[in-house]
């Protein structure tokens, strides 16, 4: 094999290697938790297993782990991973080999910076070289006010003055635009990010435009992204398709995945699968952590790709890694799922959102000295969601009222925030602990278990896994999901006790029916590796999915809701069309749903029922019995699909014996007693 062919096919290798372990695209905005950081070996006891560690009560599964109980489904895969392993020392060899011999003719034919202009044209530039007593290692703009860069071609510039320009005044011309754009980018990013008001934010963007119009990448996707959505600029989805093209051609992957949507969506283009497909492929190898839930929905469900449960495992559980890595102790932003077909039917009730004059009054009764108003206030504030936004800040100042009147729950919760820290409280091992202890005192699961956290990892304290143990163990007696969580984990991990898989699962399980994300993340690892368990994908992708909806881009469904509610139904249907390629069932059926009202006018109004049939039948496959009846109605009229009673029939069925639906037994009761789609029966 040819230099060139064996060199093409380790980069072949190398990009599709890449594309697996890339890293998380910045649509996340994943902070680094402050959990992320695991026990040394020598604070680990005994019988903990050094193929398995844990943060924060998540679980890692690392190769070289035994387990006694999945042997079996081991030595299935051992073939296989040793044709994988070979495979891979072939290729390191190759590319080691490849790169040797890059590195030998680099050092041999090692470029060299020559002179343009000046006074040494055509000389090679000397580093280092002496100017105004000061040495320089690289190319300077000292001592010029056009800030073009120069060498000097001998050491001493002010004895010879021979010099030249590093770059053509074009190159120049250039560097300097490119600098000048990411100084209006990074002027935009800092209002943005540092005001909540809507005004400010929207002088952001034009600060965002501009540096577009520079073709700044970063700005290129934020702008493209607002034109798409309609936030703080008009919505234009001509315009964003156009820019998503020209990132596209770039290489982001946050371009490639948002052409991908447009291509699935059939907004701005004419709908293509196969584009989608294509486009969503490169923005996942490029690390965009959509674009792999995007695939992972799809070969779960077999959308526009051939049903995979193993495919979706690889996608999902990318995703999730990230995910569970940016969880807190404070459990991260609450998502709120607010189903639009459900709000019609029961105002006020589906959504679980808090009016704002209930709002008011539970902060009048906190002023007076409500302890409970002020706890519930502050959790409120800590979380986000139910239509109060996420702030620190008032989190603080109830919990701290409500503690000062000797609440245990509020001290608890003072001390997860002085243990995590934040720009409002400072991280303070020492502060939390003293929460965390006098909250325990008083019998409180939360404290108890900040405790457990506190000898666990050894903040403020010694590590002593057999108090870490005994206060988790408190906290879980009494229902605490974090308690639960961290004892499945020790557990698991064999830290303090004897490993034992059975009592994991335990834990993980009641977390889990608290709703603890990874409670859901470390029993899909299990089930995934069949750890503990029969292994099960179809479990695992359920549970990674669980996982990965509850990422920070989950913040959009309350976006969209928002932009619903204030009348921008183009906004909302857009957003909550790119969750439901992400494979939320909610954004599925809301989708649906302002589709079938025929409130978008940014959908044709020939396309808008079999566009709406399209995402009733995606929300119905994932068990939502409004969408169900949905898809027999549509059957049954004839809306954007031909009338077909047995299809209704069945639909109908379906919801009736599944999901209990009193519409849709009163459906089969007026077929039956029709004869249509089934044969004639009025008789009771």
């Amino acid at each position: 094999m040819g230099r060139r062919a064996r060199l093409g096919l380790v980069l072949c290798v190398a990009v599709l290697w890449a594309g697996g372990l890339a890293a998380a695209d910045e649509e996340g905005n994943q902070d680094e938790s402050l959990e992320s950081k695991t026990l040394s070996a020598e604070d680990q006891v005994k019988d903990h297993s050094t193929g398995t560690r844990v943060v924060a009560g998540q679980i890692f599964l690392e190769s070289g782990k035994s387990d006694p109980q999945s042997e079996d489904e081991e030595n299935f895969h051992s073939q296989e991973e040793e044709k994988e392993n070979s495979l891979e020392e072939l290729n390191s060899l190759e590319m080691s080999n490849l790169l040797n011999k890059d590195l030998e003719e680099a050092e041999i034919q090692s470029p060299v910076l020559t002179a343009i202009g000046g006074t040494a044209d055509g000389e090679p530039c000397h580093f280092p070289f002496l100017f105004m007593e000061k040495e320089y290692a690289e190319c300077t703009a000292d001592g010029r006010e056009d800030g073009r860069l120069w060498c000097a071609t001998t050491y001493d510039y002010k004895k010879d003055q021979k010099w030249g320009f590093c770059e053509t005044e074009e190159q120049s011309n250039k560097r300097r635009q490119m600098q000048e754009a990411e100084d209006v980018y990074q002027t935009g990013m800092k209002i943005l990010n540092e005001s909540s008001k809507k005004a400010q934010k929207k002088e952001a963007y034009q600060y965002l435009l501009k540096a577009a119009d520079m073709n700044h990448t970063k700005a290129m996707e934020k702008v493209s992204y607002a034109l798409l959505f309609g936030d703080y600029l008009k919505q234009n989805i001509q315009s964003s398709k156009e820019l998503f093209e020209k990132l596209t051609e770039e290489g982001s992957p946050k371009g490639q995945m948002a052409l991908g949507f447009l291509y699935a969506s059939g907004l701005g283009v004419n709908s293509s699968q196969a584009k989608a497909l294509v486009y969503y492929t490169f923005g996942a190898l490029g690390g965009n952590l959509i674009a792999h839930m995007i695939l992972g929905y799809r070969y779960w469900a077999g959308i526009g790709v051939l049903q995979s449960c193993e495919s979706a495992l690889t996608h999902y559980r990318l995703v999730a890694n990230h995910v569970a890595s940016d969880i807190s102790l404070t459990g991260g932003t609450v998502v709120q799922r607010i189903r639009l077909a459900d709000e019609v039917e029961n105002p006020g009730m589906a959504s679980g959102m808090l009016e704002e004059d209930l709002i008011q009054y539970y902060q009048f009764l906190a002023e007076k000295g409500d302890v409970q108003a002020q706890v519930g206030l502050g959790q409120l504030h800590l979380h986000g969601g139910r239509g109060v936004e996420q702030n620190h800040q008032r989190a603080f100042e109830y919990f701290n009222q409500a503690a000062n009147a000797g609440n245990s729950h509020a001290m608890a919760f003072l001390g997860k925030m002085y243990s995590e820290g934040s720009d409002v409280v400072p991280q303070s091992n020492e502060t939390a602990l003293q929460y965390f202890k006098k909250a325990a005192d008083m019998g409180n699961p939360v404290g108890q278990s900040g405790l457990g956290m506190a000898y666990l990892y050894g903040r403020g304290v010694p590590v002593n896994y057999e108090l870490a143990l005994k206060y988790f163990q408190k906290a879980a007696e009494q229902g605490w999901v974090d308690g639960q969580l961290q004892l499945g984990s020790m557990y698991y991990n064999g830290i303090g006790v004897k490993r034992d898989y059975k009592q994991a699962l335990k834990y993980f399980n009641l977390a889990s029916q608290g709703g603890h994300i990874l409670a859901f993340y470390n029993l899909a690892q299990m089930h995934a590796t069949g750890t503990g368990v029969m292994r099960s994908c179809h479990t695992a992708v359920e549970l990674f999915k669980n996982v990965c909806e509850r990422g920070r881009w989950s913040e959009r469904l309350m976006t969209a809701y928002n932009s619903y509610k204030d009348g921008d139904s183009n906004s909302a249907v857009v957003q909550y069309l790119l969750l439901a390629e992400q494979g939320y069932e909610v954004a599925q059926s809301n989708a649906a749903f302002i589709l079938d009202q025929k409130e978008a006018s940014i959908v044709g109004e020939n396309e808008t029922y079999p566009r709406a049939l399209l995402h009733w039948n995606r929300a119905a496959s994932q068990g939502y019995t409004v969408a169900r009846i949905k898809l027999g109605d549509y059957h049954f009229y004839g809306f954007g699909t031909d009338v077909d009673y047995e299809t209704a029939f069945i639909h109908y069925r379906l919801a009736s014996e599944q999901q209990h639906s009193a519409q849709a037994m009163f459906n089969l009761g007026y077929m039956h007693e029709k004869g249509l789609g089934i044969k004639q029966n009025g008789n009771c």
